[in-house]
């Protein structure tokens, strides 16, 4: 039986940690591997890049678990 996905939980998901809304959408691998970037941006802000590279990555992560539900509701 599939379910809908909400793409502002995905969203608000992704909102508070980066690869939860990837995973919310059924994508584990990919919310994974996000996860594993957001705490290397993290790590990288010793070095001031992180300063740029996580809010980046963080937008990224929100509107792409947005895009995946929507496309995910399109598709059942």
């Amino acid at each position: 039986m599939n379910y809908s996905k909400s793409p502002g939980i995905a969203a608000v998901l992704s909102f508070f940690y980066t690869g939860l809304g990837q995973i919310y959408n059924g994508q584990i691998a990919k919310g994974i591997l996000f996860i594993i970037i957001h705490c290397i941006n993290i790590g990288l802000m010793f070095l001031l890049i992180g300063f740029i590279t996580t809010p980046i990555f963080w937008i990224y992560g929100m509107y792409d678990a947005y895009k995946t539900a929507e496309k995910y509701n399109k598709s059942i």
